[in-house]
C-alpha cells in the first residue's frame, strides 16, 4: 500500500515513514526538502499518484495568528484536493487533544479550522488528536520562563512519546477511516508544573518551577482537565521516566566523565 506522509521529514513524520516501511508499505516522505510543498502545491500530484492513504503531520513555521491560519487552511485545502484527485481512500491528520478548549490561541483556532475542512471534504478521514509530546516539555518551560523561574499552572497533562504517536498513526493509517476523531495519549497523568520540574532536574537545568494557578499554557488559560483526553483514549506504552532516562543519558554520561 502506498502511504504518503506530508511532513514526512519532521519529528513525527520521519518516525512514521520508518514504521510504515518496516511493515512493507511504500512509504513516501513528502516535504519541501523532497520537492513537495503543500502550500504552493508543488510536487503534490506526482507524490500522491497511486496513494491509498495520505497522512498529514505538517506544522506551521509561524504561530502568528494570521500566518498559522493561512498555513493550515491553504495546506489542508491543497492536500484534500490533490488527495481526492489521486483517488486516495483515507486521509489521516494529526491534531491536538483539547483543541476546542484552547481557542484563546490562534494556533488552535487554526487547528480547528483544519479539522473542519477535513470533516467537510469528500475524502474518508480519521483525525488523530494527540496529547503533548515528552519531547516538548522543556519547550513549554522555555515559553513560561521569567528570569530564572518557570511559572506553570498545576493543570493535568497526559503527555506521550513521539515514537508512540508515530506508532498510533501507523496503525490508524493501515486501517479503514472512521470518519471521525480518535484521541491518543500517554499512560500517565501529571500536573504540568511537576512534569516540567522533573524534566528540568533530569536535564540539570537550574531554573526553578513555580506552581501558579494563574499561569498560562502557551499563553492560554487552562483548567485542571483542559489538556487531558477522554477515558476512551488510546494510550501509548512509554512511561515518562523511561523516556527521560533515555533522553538524559548524554547529560548523565557527560557528568560521569567530568567527575
Amino acid at each position: 500500500m502506498k502511504i504518503v506522509v506530508i511532513g514526512g521529514t519532521g519529528l513525527i513524520g520521519s518516525k512514521l515513514v520508518k514504521k510504515l516501511g518496516e511493515r512493507g508499505n511504500e512509504a513516501v516522505a513528502a516535504a519541501p526538502s523532497s520537492g513537495v510543498n503543500s502550500i504552493t502545491g508543488e510536487g503534490l500530484a506526482d507524490a500522491l499518484k497511486g496513494a491509498s492513504v495520505v497522512v498529514d503531520v505538517t506544522n506551521s513555521p509561524s504561530w502568528e495568528d494570521a500566518a498559522v491560519l493561512k498555513f493550515f487552511e491553504t495546506s489542508t485545502r491543497n492536500l484534500l484536493a490533490f488527495g481526492a484527485a489521486a483517488g486516495a481512500g483515507h486521509f489521516v491528520a494529526l491534531s491536538v487533544v483539547g483543541t476546542e478548549r484552547l481557542l484563546e490561541s490562534g494556533f488552535f483556532r487554526a487547528k480547528l479550522a483544519q479539522e473542519n475542512l477535513i470533516k467537510a471534504s469528500s475524502l474518508p478521514y480519521t483525525i488523530v488528536r494527540a496529547t503533548q509530546f515528552f519531547e516538548f516539555v522543556t519547550k513549554i518551560a522555555d515559553y513560561s520562563t521569567e528570569g530564572n523561574q518557570v511559572h506553570l499552572p498545576p493543570a493535568l497533562i497526559q503527555p506521550m512519546a513521539a515514537d508512540d504517536v508515530a506508532s498510533a498513526l501507523d496503525r490508524i493509517a493501515a486501517n479503514s477511516p472512521i470518519k471521525g476523531s480518535v484521541e491518543i495519549g500517554g499512560p500517565e497523568q501529571f500536573h504540568l508544573d511537576e512534569l516540567a520540574r522533573r524534566a528540568l532536574a533530569a536535564f540539570q537545568d537550574p531554573r526553578e518551577v513555580i506552581s501558579d494557578p494563574h499561569a498560562r499554557y502557551y499563553g492560554i488559560r487552562v483548567s485542571e482537565r483542559t489538556l487531558v483526553p477522554e477515558n476512551d483514549a488510546r494510550l501509548g506504552a512509554t512511561r515518562f521516566e523511561d523516556w527521560l532516562n533515555h533522553a538524559t543519558e548524554p547529560v548523565a554520561k557527560a557528568g560521569r566523565q567530568q567527575a
